[in-house]
């Protein structure tokens, strides 16, 4: 219920990786993390319960677009991401993947990574076959508990 009945994210967002970075308020955005060139967002339609994605600021449709030090940052951030996962979550494994072009399934031309928490078992037929996810908690009580575990891994 508390899923169902959280508040949701500003509306009319036109180009959110770009947007809400700028809005200023990262419980909002949901934004957990910053580096100096990404940072770490939690996904608004996760897969499971802490479902990440890792954003380079600047807007790019390829890993081919970023420059080195770009690169080298985004990467920077999925291993943070990683850390936080374990850290507070404590999953079985993560999936780490991008989805490069629309054919791929990116539905958002800005590049991101997606960083999904997984546990043994934690699929069943819901998200195959219904088309729908089961999430045991709102997205900013799990701001809160990834946001406040980012000083002890820094």
């Amino acid at each position: 219920m508390e899923y169902i009945e959280a508040p949701r994210y500003p509306a009319a967002l036109q180009r959110p990786f770009t947007e809400l970075p700028a809005l200023g308020d990262d419980r909002t955005a949901l934004i957990v993390h910053r580096s100096p060139l990404s940072y770490l967002i939690l996904n608004r339609f996760p897969y499971n319960p802490g479902h990440l994605l890792a954003v380079p600021f600047r807007e790019v449709n390829d890993l081919l677009d970023l420059t080195p030090p770009e690169r080298a940052d985004l990467m920077e951030e999925i291993i943070f991401g990683q850390k936080l996962l374990h850290a507070v979550l404590k999953p079985d494994g993560i999936n780490v993947g991008f989805n490069l072009g629309s054919a791929a399934g990116g539905s958002i031309a800005h590049l991101h990574g997606h960083l999904v928490p997984r546990w043994s078992g934690d699929n069943n037929f819901m998200p195959v076959l219904g088309q729908t996810r089961i999430l045991p908690q709102a997205l900013e009580a799990m701001w809160d508990r990834l946001a406040a575990a980012v000083p002890t891994l820094l």
